[in-house]
């Protein structure tokens, strides 16, 4: 769906269209809902807090609105003695998925893939203690933490991990509409950024921008109106 349209329709389920009052409406004002907009429902979503109670895999319709932002991204890491950490997570970082690598040891030089879960923090060192849960490259196993923008592989010095993929959501991508001042940037514009949701989901979009907006203007009935719509439509 192009900008032209989206401001289209955020303006009319406004009541804005043909409107000379106060609560006109400027585009940075739309840039900067529809973006925050976009931010807000696929955290909802990816977390669950939906109408549905679905997370981001639990159901074919997530998988397929979602599926746009998950990416794999080759991390660089180094050695700190008891595990080995990644750099910094990418800037367009969202929400972690998981992180898979491959590792060595003295004794096998070809790598074998490892089974890598996510546990807390607090929990590192009863698990580095516990002969069923460390880190055990004949089981394949290990565990990781995220710390600090970083993710933390534990080996407890029995192997060398290689070449970490990290799969994550990455942040979306926002709309910029040509000739209109960017909020993120405060420059104008030079080109038209549309969204890269797929038409159902811009809709859903909108929807938040205005009652986001709405809400801005203390406009009560149009805010009901688009909260109604985005959950029902979830």
């Amino acid at each position: 769906m192009d900008n032209n349209t989206i401001y289209l329709k955020i303006k009319q389920r406004l009541n804005k269209l043909a409107s000379n009052d106060f609560d006109n409406i400027e585009c940075w004002q739309v840039v900067e809902a529809f973006n925050k907009g976009q931010v807000d429902w696929c955290r909802r979503n990816l977390h669950g807090t939906n109408t549905k109670q679905e997370g981001d895999e639990q159901s074919k319709r997530r998988i397929d609105d979602l599926n746009i932002l998950l990416i794999d991204y080759s991390i660089s890491i180094t050695d700190r003695l008891t595990y080995w950490e990644t750099v910094d997570f990418p800037a367009d970082y969202f929400e972690w998925k998981r992180i898979s690598i491959t590792a060595t040891n003295d004794c096998c030089s070809d790598p074998r893939p490892m089974v890598v879960y996510q546990t807390e923090d607090g929990n590192v060192p009863i698990l580095l203690r516990d002969f069923n849960k460390r880190p055990n490259f004949e089981w394949a196993e290990t565990f990781c933490t995220l710390k600090n923008n970083k993710v933390q592989i534990y080996t407890n010095g029995e192997f060398t991990p290689v070449a970490p993929i990290l799969t994550y959501y990455r942040q979306p991508i926002r709309i910029q509409i040509l000739n209109c001042v960017d909020p993120y940037t405060q420059l104008v514009s030079i080109v038209n950024v549309e969204c890269e949701f797929k038409d159902d989901l811009v809709e859903l979009f909108i929807d938040e921008s205005v009652k986001i907006l709405a809400g801005d203007i203390e406009s009560m009935n149009q805010y009901q109106r688009a909260s109604q719509s985005v959950e029902g439509n979830n």
